[in-house]
């Protein structure tokens, strides 16, 4: 149930900031792929500090 809660959490922090950007809802692919991108890379980046220091 937890991960249900940060899903919409992070959701809605995702939606504030398309809006203060003024980008369209679904993202223009371009858009939408740098997203991705970044959602791929922050969880990479957790998982190996996550690794290295615990």
């Amino acid at each position: 149930m937890q991960s249900y809660a940060v899903a919409l959490a992070v959701g809605l922090l995702v939606g504030l900031i398309y809006g203060l950007l003024n980008v369209r809802s679904p993202a223009p692919p371009l858009v939408a792929l740098f997203g991705l991108g970044g959602i791929l890379l922050g969880e990479s980046l957790l998982s190996a500090l996550r690794r290295w220091f615990f």
